[in-house]
């Protein structure tokens, strides 16, 4: 019973970190289109705080403690299904938590205005995150390996 309630809550916790991967360079971008000091830029700089605060790194720390809870608690996940499928999920988890860190980084040197990314490759990055969910789930519910 606890491996579901753990699967549960490691689901939940996907999802609030993935709206948060999803929205946190959207408002970094807005961000980029007003200058230091004007309101554009003050409330798009506050809300992408907030949202990285409360939301997204309380996520991502839900997200690897279930998911770890879950395999603590019944390591056979790791070779159901075959041998490939969870490292390679793994694999693709650390990558995730690697653009969420990126993410961050990238963000902080937005506010301080000393970033290097421009509007432009920041919408097509904002995408990445997506993909690799999409890689996730699928290894996750068909096991294709």
């Amino acid at each position: 019973m606890a491996f579901l309630w753990f699967k549960v809550f490691h689901i939940l916790f996907v999802i609030a970190w993935m709206a948060g991967l999803l929205m946190y360079p959207r408002l970094k971008i807005y961000q980029l289109n007003g200058t230091a000091g004007d309101s554009l830029f003050t409330e798009m700089q506050l809300a992408s705080v907030r949202l990285r605060k409360i939301i997204m790194t309380p996520a991502l720390i839900g997200t690897w403690v279930f998911g770890l809870a879950m395999v603590a608690v019944n390591p056979a996940i790791i070779s159901a299904g075959g041998s490939v499928w969870f490292p390679l999920k793994f694999l693709l988890v650390i990558v995730l938590s690697g653009f969420h860190g990126w993410f961050t980084a990238m963000g902080r040197k937005i506010d301080a205005g000393m970033s290097s990314v421009d509007g432009k490759s920041l919408r097509m990055l904002n995408e990445v995150p997506f993909v690799l969910l999409i890689a996730i789930v699928i290894l996750v519910i068909i096991k294709p390996f």
